[in-house]
């Protein structure tokens, strides 16, 4: 899981409007950020960074978020941190991202515990700990970052720093799904389809993979088409099941991609098309997927 970028605008600290008279702003700003206003720093640092009001320009963000970081102020910590992790202004520096986030995330600041568990968890400037990354994981979970609460469901399912719980695993899923986050939707399908930490339920995994699936999670059309074509926790519906195909299909999704090839050559849902059907296996084949490449096989296709 990638780290969170920077924070542009932050619940507590709101950048000066920068519309009409925008020079005049910026002027008005920059003289409270000389003075050693500390917020006045850090949306200083943000407008150089974005490019509002001023020429972009990432080492002047930079040196505004250090001046405000030194002041103690979390926001600007998490994004010098998220500078020297990326390189952009500064000389990339993981070890140093991790103490600006460290700074914030002792603050309370969640995407910066999350950034923290990240690091954690890769060994990204710190020597990989995952009971280190569970706790900075649970401490942005607890705030309601669906990011966090995704990852440390995850380290439930998989035992990492954390014993294995399907429970505690559903219960973090879940926070996240509630929020919309997609990945977390899919997994809460996923254990519904399988009883996983939960009491088997097929209706329910459709309608978590619904909910993914409209907002253009491959996975989860993949999945619904599945379920559309199986009548799983749906009814069977040929249409529908090609519909989610095509969607997953279209992304790059390797598995869709075959299941697709298979409804135009068996004519379900869609005109029997042979053409179709290993133009579609081909896409599939050549990410690798054993049984589109077995039905290229043998339709008499080895390329």
């Amino acid at each position: 899981m990638k780290s969170i970028l920077q924070i542009l605008l932050c619940a507590a600290i709101s950048l000066i409007p920068l519309a009409a008279g925008a020079d005049d702003d910026i002027a008005a700003l920059r003289a409270q950020a000389e003075a050693g206003d500390a917020v006045s720093q850090y949306n200083l640092g943000v407008s150089y960074y974005t490019g509002d009001g001023v020429k972009q320009d990432s080492p002047t963000a930079v040196y505004w978020y250090r001046k405000a970081a030194d002041q103690g102020l979390a926001e600007a910590q998490f994004n010098l941190g998220v500078s020297y992790e990326s390189g952009e202004g500064v000389s990339q520096d993981s070890p140093t991202a991790v103490f600006w986030y460290r700074k914030a995330a002792e603050q309370g600041l969640a995407t910066a515990q999350y950034n923290l568990g990240v690091c954690y968890e890769h060994g990204n400037g710190v020597a990989r700990d995952y009971s280190e990354a569970a706790k900075w994981y649970r401490k942005a979970a607890e705030q309601g970052l669906a990011l966090a609460q995704f990852n440390l469901g995850i380290f439930y399912v998989l035992g990492n720093g954390v014993n294995k719980d399907y429970t505690e695993a559903i219960k973090w899923y879940r926070q996240a799904a509630e929020q919309g986050f997609t990945s977390a939707q899919v997994n809460l399908g996923r254990c519904y389809e399988y009883g996983k930490g939960v009491a088997q339920d097929y209706t329910e995994a459709v309608k978590w993979y619904h909910k993914a699936a409209e907002q253009g999670n491959a996975t989860a059309q993949g999945s619904l088409g599945y379920c559309y074509y199986h009548g799983t926790g749906v009814a069977k519906n040929y249409t529908e099941a090609v519909k989610w195909y095509r969607k997953a299909a279209d992304q790059g999704h390797a598995e869709a991609q075959c299941n697709l090839g298979l409804c135009y050559y068996t004519g379900n849902g869609v005109a029997k098309d042979c053409a179709e059907a290993v133009k579609w296996f081909r896409k599939a084949a050549i990410q690798g997927n054993q049984t589109a490449i077995a039905n290229l096989k043998r339709l008499g296709i080895s390329d």
